[in-house]
Formats: C-alpha cells, sequence, structure tokens
C-alpha cells in the first residue's frame, strides 16, 4: 500500500496599497498577516504582488496592467491561485477568474476555512457555517462555480427554474435552519450567565488578538487544557474555568475568540453570541503580544472590534504577555486600561503581579467593612456571601463579628 502527501497548494498574494484609515497597517505588514493565514489555512505563498492606487479597481481590484505581470507570476512560480489582501466583490473575483484562469480566493475565504478547521463544538460549527453561507449567498453570480447541495431534491425545483435560483433558496432555507438553531444556543448561553449573575461571582473576559497568547494564559492560570498553537485562531470555542484569587476572591476567566485586522462582517455577526462574553462581563483582561513589532496597531484592532460589539464602561487590564521573546528594553502602553503588567504566560513570569492587578481593580467598586451582626441579621451575612468578598467571621456574645469586602452600590448589607 503506498502513501502519497497531500498536494500543497500553492498561491501568491495581491494587494492594493490604497489609503487604509481603518487599520492604519503598512500594505507589507498587512500582507505579512495573511501569508501566515494562508499557511494556517495549509497552503502555502510563493509570491507577492502589490499595486499602488488611490483605490482598488471596481471590476478587478488591480489594474489591467498588474494583471498582466500576475499571469506572468503564476505562470513562473507555478502557483494555482490567488489570495487578495481585501474582500472582493462579486464581480471583481469573476474578473479576476476570467482574466487569470486560475482560483481566486481573498482574505475572507481564508479566514473562513481557517475557522471551519478549527470549530470543534456544535455551537462553533453553526456559527462557521452560518458566516460562509452568508458570504456565498452574495456571490453567487461571480463565483462562478456549482455550490455544494445542503439539502432539496425532487419537487424542489419549479419548471424552468434556474440552477442559480434553486441555490439561492437552498441557501436561504439553510441560513433560516441554522438561525433556529443558534438562537436556541444564544438561550442556553444566556441561561448560563444568568446563572453566573446570580451566583454573583466575577466574570473576567480574556480578550486579544489572535496568537497573543489568551489560551497559553488561561492554561497557566486555571489548567484548562485549552490548545496552545503558534498559529492564528488556533481555539475557535470559547472555555470558561473558575479560579480562586489569592486574597481568596473566585472569579470566572473566560477565554473569547481572537480577533484580527479586517475580521470579516460576516464573523462578527455569526460569533456575535460569542464574542459578547466580553459585554457581559465584570472586567477585560487585554493580552497583548508585547514581543510583535506591531502591537500598538493590534491593540487599536482589539479596541476597535470591542467598540462594534458595544462592548464600554468596562475595566480593563493589559497583559503585555511573551516578554520572554522580548529582544530589548521595548516600552509599551495601554492609556485605555487601568493596569497594565508585563507577564509571559509560557514561563509564569508576572503572574502574581497580574493576579494582584485583577484582585485589586475588581475591590475598587467594594468597601471594607469590620462589625457586629446580630443574630437576626443572618440574612445580611449571606448577602455578604452572595455580593461580596467575606473575609471572616466570628460568633460572639452579641452575634457574628465579620471582615468583608461590600459593593458600594448594596448599602443594605452595610
Amino acid at each position: 500500500m503506498f502513501e502519497t502527501d497531500r498536494e500543497v497548494e500553492k498561491v501568491l498574494l495581491v494587494a492594493v496599497a490604497a489609503e487604509r484609515p481603518t487599520d492604519g497597517a503598512d500594505v507589507s505588514e498587512s500582507l505579512d498577516e495573511l501569508e501566515e493565514l494562508v499557511k494556517t489555512a495549509g497552503a502555502v505563498s510563493l509570491g507577492r504582488l502589490i499595486q499602488n492606487r488611490e483605490a482598488v479597481h471596481p471590476g478587478t481590484y488591480i489594474g489591467k496592467g498588474k494583471i498582466e505581470e500576475l499571469r506572468e507570476m503564476l505562470a513562473q512560480t507555478g502557483a494555482g491561485g490567488i489570495v487578495t489582501d481585501d474582500e472582493l466583490s462579486p464581480v471583481q473575483m469573476k474578473n479576476l477568474e476570467d482574466a487569470l484562469d486560475c482560483n481566486v480566493m481573498d482574505r475572507t475565504m481564508v479566514i473562513l476555512d481557517i475557522f471551519a478547521q478549527h470549530a470543534m463544538t456544535g455551537e462553533g460549527k453553526i456559527q462557521v457555517e452560518l458566516a460562509q453561507l452568508r458570504y456565498r449567498q452574495t456571490r453567487l453570480i461571480g463565483m462562478g462555480r456549482a455550490m455544494s447541495r445542503l439539502g432539496g431534491g425532487i419537487g424542489t425545483r419549479g419548471p424552468g427554474e434556474k440552477k442559480l435560483e434553486v441555490d439561492r433558496r437552498i441557501i436561504r432555507m439553510r441560513i433560516g435552519q441554522l438561525n433556529r438553531e443558534l438562537a436556541d444556543v444564544k438561550k442556553n448561553r444566556e441561561v448560563r450567565r444568568e446563572a453566573r449573575t446570580r451566583s454573583a461571582i466575577p466574570v473576567v473576559a480574556i480578550v486579544g488578538y489572535t496568537n497573543a497568547g489568551k489560551s497559553t494564559l488561561l492554561n497557566r492560570l486555571t489548567g484548562a487544557g485549552v490548545l496552545e498553537k503558534d498559529a492564528l485562531f488556533a481555539t475557535l470555542d470559547p472555555t470558561t474555568r473558575n479560579f480562586r484569587l489569592p486574597n481568596g476572591q473566585e472569579v470566572l476567566f473566560t477565554d473569547t475568540v481572537g480577533f484580527i485586522r479586517k475580521l470579516p462582517h460576516h464573523l462578527i455577526e455569526a460569533f456575535r453570541s460569542t464574542l459578547e462574553e466580553a459585554r457581559y462581563s465584570d472586567l477585560i483582561l487585554h493580552v497583548v503580544d508585547a514581543s510583535n513589532d506591531n502591537a500598538d496597531i493590534r491593540m487599536a484592532v482589539v479596541y476597535e472590534t470591542l467598540q462594534r460589539l458595544d462592548v464600554g464602561g468596562r475595566k480593563v487590564i493589559t497583559a503585555m504577555n511573551k516578554q520572554d521573546l522580548v529582544a530589548s528594553e521595548v516600552i509599551r502602553k495601554d492609556l485605555q486600561a487601568e493596569r497594565v503588567v508585563k507577564i509571559s504566560a509560557k514561563t509564569g513570569d508576572g503572574i502574581p503581579d497580574l493576579l494582584n492587578a485583577i484582585s485589586e481593580v475588581l475591590l475598587e467598586g467594594k468597601v471594607y467593612i469590620e462589625r457586629v451582626y446580630g443574630y437576626d441579621e443572618a440574612g445580611k451575612i449571606q448577602g455578604i456571601r452572595k455580593y461580596g468578598q467575606l473575609l471572616s467571621e466570628e460568633y460572639v456574645a452579641d452575634g457574628v463579628a465579620v471582615k468583608a469586602y461590600v459593593p458600594k452600590d448594596r448599602k443594605d448589607l452595610i
């Protein structure tokens, strides 16, 4: 029996160096990231082409001269397709396919492919398929390929109905079904959130750019056993774990999907219920790869994405991670954070400082009390256990002597 290796897809990267006010990144840096995405998706980049234009060509993304240059590059390198750094319109994709006679993909397609590979839970798979279908729905004309049948069969076609119309109907039906399934999942997630709210255990949402080290940090803190891999979007499904801080405060750490430049709108919508974990948290732990030259830009992308999710009014602690990889003394600031702590999730350096910072910020909304509660006030002590932090209790002649932290807005417990 002979074993043959699967042929690796070879592609060229293409970008237009137009003004990029949304992310502020240099086009070559953006292509570096695209190359990492392509690698994560299982393909290899053989070269890149950049065109300087005021704006992308509305019909073909790049100009006629660059199309000719790209055709020559394809012949010389033996690449079987191209990947553009921006999302293509249906017309642009069709025209490029016709002009180059090769497989044409864009950044969104690559990200969707990675998400499809990494989704493990039922919720993750539903979200990925929903995002893929929404993307394809608007591109049935431009893609020029037969869509995979997702349902239907005999009796689903009207007299003289075109295949394109059938595909559209099938996709609409499947999207409707997935939306219903996702609505059920969202209800279950909301029930879990309400249970956490009733337990009054603070929730710390871990957010950050993809591959910043969020999963490594969660494993370091809680032993969650989440996959750690030096790749973009290595983990996709959220994980929540209990943890007790050094001061005795119990918290819940919850991981979220990593952010990235130009995160497709389809993914924002499909993964909204997962990403909203940050919206319902008490504190946001922003993990940054401090060793990356583009760390400042990536921090801005994270905050922009949080804004798109309407996540506001939350205190932020920024963990400048991967200090073991920082070659020189690089000073990084985050003016939007309450605290900035240098750590290495891999080696454990700085973790005690990070936990102390989390404890301090969570206590900022509480007041310290020392008092004796009469035995007829036992209900207040239960309230402190639920909503505050009970440090000690001692039974004395007059009642129960309590030392605790109580939320400032719960004056009924003081």
